[in-house]
């Protein structure tokens, strides 16, 4: 009974180290580093100054609030498709927040966890105006440009294959060389995210020359992930993520949060705010860590304005990706 005590205590402890492993080395460097896109409009890309701006990276940001209490501590490694979950494997980036699309394989297989979905997508596909195509179905015989290594071309095939359609993919690694071959007239159509499509064909020298087809074509979750064996790590992202979401719910926002955490008698408030409650000590931060990370970033809804919807130039409706309890698909466990 004691070796078997013994055991058990020792694999707690060293299941508790790996745990705070991330969290330790993120607050030693006082820096967090994020694996994001290679540049992709409303997710994460450098603006004309090198600033990466996107949903993706908001949420780096606030993740980087909530642990080292300032969002100007978030830096971002640019990865492509195929290098992204190598550099996390590999402990070269602490999180990836890079459009990645949720499956069985990936948070099971690749020693990854999927920490929350931040974008409810689907994949479609992108042709020219005036060539009387109008549903996918209609693509038989096409050649289309793909990204390789992602889910996008394994889907493309199930989609023609299951339908018996005939195609050719024109594969490239990176998003930009796969829009330059579409531009160039290489390929019949273009396959993506619908996101994603929306924030290529701004790219385009006549965006109004493309269209993007109705027809989607699958489920794409999109989130951030991180390390399997790290919960300490896992947590905080995830519980980031899920207080950007109640904050938006409760009506609390960049400019109200810090009057709302001295003014509001509503207990969810208080206790997301941190005047209540343990939250923050539960995952080893302070008391005002989902403030800061309010404050700095803004809740769900003010970053998808900002970066996807009608604040932007994509102007994305919030579709699937409205609260719950407005006819979307975003719920939030409760802080409490």
């Amino acid at each position: 009974m004691r070796i078997l005590c013994a055991a058990l205590a020792a694999s707690l402890a060293i299941t508790a180290a790996s745990a705070a492993a991330t969290l330790d080395t993120v607050r030693q460097r006082g820096a967090l580093v994020c694996g994001v896109s290679q540049g992709l409009a409303g997710f994460s890309n450098p603006d004309a100054q090198g600033r990466w701006t996107g949903l993706d990276t908001d949420i780096c940001r606030a993740v980087a609030s909530a642990v080292l209490g300032d969002a100007k501590k978030a830096r971002f490694v640019p990865l492509s498709s195929k290098e992204s979950f190598t550099a996390l494997q590999s402990g070269a980036v602490d999180m990836l927040t890079r459009n990645t699309t949720w499956t069985q394989t990936r948070d099971t297989a690749l020693g990854l966890n999927f920490v929350a979905t931040i974008f409810y997508d689907g994949q479609g596909f992108m042709v020219r105006r005036g060539v009387g195509v109008d549903s996918a179905e209609q693509l038989d015989g096409a050649t289309v440009c793909v990204n390789a290594g992602t889910t996008t071309e394994l889907n493309l095939a199930d989609y023609f294959r299951a339908r018996k359609m005939r195609y050719t993919p024109v594969v490239f690694e990176k998003s930009d060389e796969v829009l330059a071959a579409y531009q160039a007239g290489r390929c019949d159509a273009y396959t993506t995210d619908q996101s994603g499509l929306y924030a290529q064909r701004l790219k385009l020298q006549d965006r109004n020359a493309h269209t993007i087809l109705p027809d989607v074509i699958s489920k794409e979750p999109l989130g951030p992930v991180v390390r399997q064996g790290d919960d300490a790590w896992f947590d905080i992202v995830r519980w980031t993520v899920f207080a950007l979401i109640n904050a938006e719910e409760l009506g609390v926002g960049q400019t109200n949060v810090d009057g709302m955490r001295t003014a509001s008698a509503d207990p969810r408030i208080r206790r997301l705010l941190g005047a209540d409650g343990r939250a923050g000590a539960n995952m080893g931060l302070d008391a005002e860590w989902a403030l800061r990370a309010i404050r700095q970033v803004g809740n769900y809804g003010e970053l998808f304005d900002r970066h996807l919807g009608k604040a932007s130039p994509l102007m994305i409706d919030r579709g699937m990706n409205r609260l719950w309890n407005k006819g979307g698909l975003l719920y939030a466990p409760p802080i409490r």
